[in-house]
């Protein structure tokens, strides 16, 4: 199976792709579109700002390929954020549209930001993301910003108030956590992911 992991010049590109490996897959790194169409499971991974991965994204003509790609594709962090219609981080930038809600500053009642560590995340569906993985469990977080809860919401988390922890949208899977850094939990949702 061709596994690739978008090159969104941003952090925790190599995290995945290790996480990836451990499973029996070999994942290409690139921003290629060549490459990128050949996928057979496309990871948006993401460590930054959401104005360095659209401008990346621009930059090497993706835009368009990755919003018409038909194959499973999951954004994690930051590459489930830039699957909203906008993000207000930095002043503010149109984001890929695919899902029809605003990515914001969370609001944490107080609480500290960046949302860092590890929350328990509920479950909306019986969803074949989370097979074989228990309701309720805890994956790992590092983040400001966040998409409200939604239609296309599959689980949520609470810190402050509830957001959306993951979401789906035909083809198009996104977690706010990182499932490279959830131990157990994360590595079954990545396998569920490659064997869907």
């Amino acid at each position: 199976m061709n596994v690739v992991i978008l090159d969104t010049g941003c952090s925790n590109l190599l995290s995945v792709k290790w996480a990836i490996e451990r499973i029996g897959y070999y994942p290409y790194i690139s921003c290629d579109p060549d490459i990128i169409s050949c996928a057979d499971k496309l990871f948006l991974p993401g460590v930054g700002t959401a104005k360095t991965v659209m401008n990346n994204l621009n930059k090497n003509n993706l835009i368009d390929l990755i919003k018409s790609f038909k194959k499973p594709v999951l954004g994690i962090c930051l590459g489930m954020q830039i699957l909203g219609d906008y993000s207000s981080e930095n002043g503010g930038i149109n984001t890929l549209g695919l899902i029809n809600r605003s990515i914001s500053l969370m609001n944490t009642q107080h609480l500290t930001l960046p949302h860092t560590g590890w929350n328990k995340v509920v479950f909306e569906y019986d969803n074949y993301l989370f097979k074989k993985i228990k309701n309720e469990s805890y994956f790992y977080f590092m983040h400001s910003y966040a998409m409200p809860l939604n239609i296309n919401t599959i689980a949520q988390c609470y810190y402050g108030g509830f957001f959306t922890a993951a979401v789906q949208k035909n083809n198009f899977f996104g977690v706010q956590f990182h499932p490279e850094r959830s131990s157990k939990v994360g590595i079954q949702l990545l396998k569920n992911f490659l064997e869907i």
